[in-house]
């Protein structure tokens, strides 16, 4: 009997099927190939959908519970919820719209913030010369053209944070696509926790000028340590000591994964102008 005409047990209702998906709810029964990076690749350019009571169930599970969502999806139980990155793709959308603060949209000012500076000055200096253009003007296209880069690439984030969770976690038996799926939750959470909501706090109570470094990357550290300790017993079922010595490295590894993705970004609109 083949593998498709034996029966299987479905994750979410419990219904015994024979073929690949539940016949009562509808599940799809996962194999290898679905857990392949070329599918996670395609589903990006399907991961189009309406806000509905999936989605409000979905995003209260990322705050709630984190790692919860990326468990049920890597575990086959999916019809319940809204696709992460369906959920993810919602949350970027809405963020661009209002994008006051500057996390995965980087302005030339927050990019002039980076460890790097002195050489993207050198750069914009060279590209100035050869546009023949003021520092002012060049400021203006940068950051009209910026954020359009930012919403495409956000993605770039969720996949080199998910690379060192290969290695920290490589005894949990998780797939790559599982651990990007974690980190695409992540990037969710901090969209909505550290984007929108930060925004909106900011332009209702008018308390912008507040929101200096200091207080962003503290608010930050706060938030993803709470996400990375309450995920990471939740997903990979760490414990004790380890899994707060892995949430702290994984603190500075998602520092490190901004600025990467700020960096990229930064060439990708300079190549553009």
């Amino acid at each position: 009997m083949t593998e498709s005409h034996s029966p299987h047990t479905c994750k979410s209702c419990g219904n015994t099927f024979v073929g690949n998906y539940c016949n009562l709810c509808g599940e799809k029964m996962l194999k290898p190939v679905d857990r392949s990076f070329k599918t996670f690749l395609s589903n990006i350019l399907v991961a189009i959908t309406f806000a509905d009571s999936k989605m409000f169930k979905s995003m209260w599970l990322v705050l709630s519970k984190p790692g919860f969502l990326s468990r049920e999806f890597a575990a086959g139980r999916r019809v319940n919820y809204l696709k992460p990155l369906s959920l993810f793709f919602v949350l970027n959308l809405i963020y661009f719209f209002f994008p006051v603060i500057q996390l995965f949209n980087a302005s030339l000012q927050t990019q002039l913030l980076s460890p790097l500076n002195k050489w993207y000055q050198h750069l914009i200096a060279l590209k100035l010369l050869h546009m023949n253009m003021s520092v002012s003007s060049f400021q203006l296209i940068y950051d009209l053209k910026s954020p359009g880069f930012a919403k495409l690439m956000v993605m770039v984030f969720a996949v080199v944070a998910s690379l060192p969770l290969n290695l920290l976690y490589r005894k949990r038996s998780r797939y790559f696509t599982d651990n990007v799926g974690l980190c695409v939750e992540l990037a969710c959470f901090n969209l909505f926790v550290n984007a929108i909501m930060l925004s909106l706090i900011a332009t209702v109570f008018r308390v912008g000028g507040l929101l200096n470094e200091t207080v962003l990357t503290i608010t930050f550290i706060s938030t993803n340590l709470y996400f990375l300790l309450r995920a990471s017993h939740t997903f990979y079922h760490e414990k004790g000591w380890k899994l707060v010595a892995k949430s702290l490295v994984m603190i500075l590894i998602l520092k490190l994964s901004l600025e990467v993705y700020r960096t990229i970004l930064f060439f990708v609109t300079l190549w553009s102008m």
